[in-house]
């Protein structure tokens, strides 16, 4: 190959490096930000300020390439330029594919782990093309690859999931144990002996992790840190104690807020200054080896790369730059806030949306966490156990069912908990000189105190779990799909060289634009998205007018669902039926929503509308019917055609079309009253129930006539009765539920008293 391919693909790396920094900073976002958003402790606007202030800090004051990137991995030595290229390459591609299918999910991965595991993968794949070239042995790999480093690597990132969750859980239940959740009663020396501890982890934090290594931080202070460790953090503590007390006594500022902003200001910088190499480092090494191979006048093929094993420091200007797009790509992602959602919702103090599905291990987890925990009850003194309850006891504030989405997740203690402890766990990994991956630590920390907190109560624990469960499976799959997708493209790009390295970047990049497109169509479906909407009304008129909306909806979907539903059978179009599928599962599930909110709805009255809870539950009740009656409709048409069985006859097709007709006509119909509010057109409608179930009634006895004279076939038999019986139960709710609002909308003129 000549020189231009090495130019082009010098260039290629270029690109990769800018686009990596984008889907890296999107994902790697969750590590500084949740904390943050989760409390809402300051504004938004606030939180990307502070973000960003450290995350410039971080990018100027990063003390350079990442050693892993160059020689931590595989020996260099024992490649040369052509090879390495390569590896390089395939590096690269592979990791903007990666994060970008982890970022599109919402879900929080390792650039560590992603960017090792690449390098592991590509080295690996070429280091057996040279082994099979020279007629060696497997036993050679051992001479290519770091073998002890990758495996001190595996080994720090499972052992930091489970100290970071351990460490986060005790950290945060002795917490809440002296602070507990009225923490702002609490005497001031409280929060300053707090912020006096946390406040120095996180400057201990900032000097190890974030400016180790780097001119800004003075010789004679890096130097006292690292000798004098233990005196160093006990000055420390005893000024920031001081400090903390004066400025929440005397200044009034709130001790856990400014624990907060500086937490993510640390976290922030020591992503920049650290996982900043993540993505330019790879680049960075194949601009120095190009540089290093084209001085050289060697052939690449000839050119031994045992250069990269030196120390080179990183142009400034590089890590300016590189700085600069994450900070605009923190501002305007929305997969960074749809990744920083995943984290937060799996933390959050409350009941609410669970986006996860409960799964075997998750359900067992729980159930054996319960038993234990049940044991432990047992031993514990009973006056013991009620003090400890006694300060897990949130106090209890009404909050409308509107304004829940306002309110923060979990409280600016376990905040403070979160930050403090992962600065801690990854300042005292960074002066060990272990590996550890910073995603991990912090959003294991985040679930373990969020455990510790008592967040993963009976209602929401086995979601949760599943969620954890499916985040850590996804950091497995993240190693073993980097290193199996890095050797392949690594070998692919060796045997087609710039035809194939062209190919590879085409589809990379139609890949991502393709995932952009679909998340921003997500996006926009989910704000214009039509959803039912819990209740907050606490008398029966109030109700009826707020609930109206919902009825409309419902009618509207429900029209849809049926006409897809009979359409579909009709044609045996597959697709229909699908989208009518889907559509009921959506609507039951929103109905469903709402009666598992009627707990909530009920507490909220005051004692003179607690009759407006028989209409409420009535109306959902009836409500259910007819999402259950629509669910049986559909399921039994796609099963029907999903199966292949005969198609329905066409005198059955037309009744079906026929009571499609008039079942489409109700639903419009009550879905003009609810939106205009028009009650006093319902009792014409309710007039006409029994004529609509008598046009039912003579259908199937059509088909009785039909099946006794000359029908064949017991499929086509069996689905037309139940569709016409489930039908007959679709209007009989349907009605049901207009008669309950026929009855009650008579309340306007009557006190809800009436009703109790």
């Amino acid at each position: 190959m000549g020189e231009n391919i090495y130019l082009f693909m010098i260039i290629a790396l270029a690109v990769l490096a800018i686009t990596d920094l984008v889907v890296g900073v999107s994902n790697d976002a969750v590590n500084f930000l949740n904390s943050a958003i989760g409390s809402k402790a300051i504004s938004f606007r606030t939180i990307m300020i502070v973000a960003s202030v450290g995350i410039a800090f971080g990018a100027i004051s990063s003390s350079g390439m990442m050693e892993v990137a160059r020689k931590g991995i595989f020996n260099p030595g024992e490649f040369v330029f052509a090879e390495i290229m390569i590896v390089f390459m395939a590096v690269m591609i592979t990791d903007i594919l990666l994060l970008d299918f982890f970022n599109t999910l919402g879900m929080p991965t390792s650039t560590t782990v992603s960017i090792v595991f690449e390098l592991l993968g590509a080295a690996v794949a070429i280091s057996l093309v040279k082994i099979y070239a020279d007629e060696g042995s497997f036993s050679d790999l051992a001479n290519y690859i770091n073998t002890d480093k990758a495996t001190e690597i595996i080994l720090g990132i499972l052992l930091s999931v489970v100290v970071a969750f351990t460490i986060g859980a005790i950290v945060q239940f002795f917490s809440r144990i002296l602070i507990s959740f009225k923490f702002h009663e609490k005497p001031k020396w409280y929060g300053a002996i707090f912020g006096g501890l946390a406040i120095t982890g996180i400057i201990y934090f900032i000097l190890v992790k974030g400016l180790s290594g780097t001119s800004i931080l003075p010789e004679a202070i890096s130097q006292f840190i690292a000798t004098q460790a233990s005196l160093f953090i006990a000055i420390n503590i005893a000024f920031w104690t001081l400090v903390s007390y004066v400025v929440s006594a005397f200044l009034k500022w709130n001790i856990y807020t400014i624990i907060i902003i500086l937490g993510t200001f640390a976290l922030a910088m020591a992503f920049a200054g650290n996982d900043l190499v993540n993505f330019i480092g790879v680049p960075l090494a194949a601009l120095e080896s190009f540089t290093s191979w084209k001085s050289s006048g060697i052939l690449p093929t000839e050119f031994n790369m045992k250069g990269l094993s030196a120390a080179v420091q990183t142009p400034t200007y590089l890590l300016l730059l590189s700085g600069v797009v994450m900070i605009i790509t923190l501002w305007f992602s929305s997969k960074a806030k749809s990744v920083v959602k995943t984290s937060v919702d799996l933390s959050r103090q409350d009941e609410g949306d669970e986006r996860f599905e409960p799964n075997f291990l998750s359900r067992n987890i729980v159930k054996y966490t319960i038993v234990a925990s049940e044991n432990l009850s047992g031993i514990i003194p009973k006056s013991i156990q009620e003090r400890i309850d006694k300060q897990f006891q949130k106090p209890y504030v009404y909050i409308p069912k509107s304004k829940v989405k306002d309110q923060p997740a979990f409280d600016l203690v376990r905040a403070s908990v979160n930050l403090m402890v992962a600065s801690v766990l990854i300042s005292l990994a960074t002066s060990m000189k272990l590996p550890l991956s910073t995603t991990y630590v912090t959003f294991m920390v985040a679930m373990g105190s969020s455990l510790a907190d008592r967040a993963w109560g009976p209602e929401s624990a086995v979601y949760r779990v599943a969620g954890v469960l499916n985040v850590i499976g996804g950091w497995f799959f993240t190693a073993f799909s980097a290193f199996t997708a890095a050797a392949i493209i690594a070998y692919i790009i060796h045997l087609g060289g710039l035809i194939a390295i062209g190919a590879l970047l085409i589809l990379a990049f139609l890949l991502i634009g393709k995932n952009y497109l679909s998340h921003s169509k997500k996006i926009k479906e989910t704000k214009l998205e039509e959803k039912l909407q819990r209740a907050e009304s606490n008398t029966i008129i109030g109700l009826i007018e707020e609930s109206s909306s919902n009825i409309a909806l419902s009618m509207k979907r429900g029209n849809k669902i049926y006409t897809q539903s009979i359409d579909g059978l009709a044609k045996h179009d597959i697709d229909t039926l699908k989208k009518g599928k889907k559509g009921i599962n959506k609507l039951d599930k929103e109905v469903e929503d709402l009666r598992n909110n009627i707990f909530y709805f009920i507490k909220n009255l005051d004692e003179s509308s607690v009759g407006t809870s028989n209409f409420y539950i009535t109306a959902l009740s009836y409500l259910q019917d007819m999402t259950q009656s629509l669910e049986y409709i559909s399921k039994a048409g796609y099963k029907h055609v999903h199966n292949n069985h005969k198609r329905l006859r066409f005198n059955q097709i037309k009744d079906l079309k026929e009571t499609e007709s008039y079942v489409e006509d109700l639903f419009k119909s009550i879905q003009d009253i609810f939106e205009n509010k028009r009650f006093e057109k319902l009792t014409p409608l309710l007039m006409n129930k029994q004529e609509l179930l008598n046009k039912l009634d003579a259908k199937i006895a059509k088909q009785v006539e039909r099946t006794r004279s000359d029908e064949s076939s017991p499929k086509n038999t069996a689905l037309y009765f139940s569709l016409l019986l489930e039908t007959k139960d679709l209007l009989t709710a349907i009605m049901n539920l207009i008669e309950t609002y026929e009855k009650y909308s008579n309340s306007k003129v009557v006190s809800s008293s009436t009703f109790l």
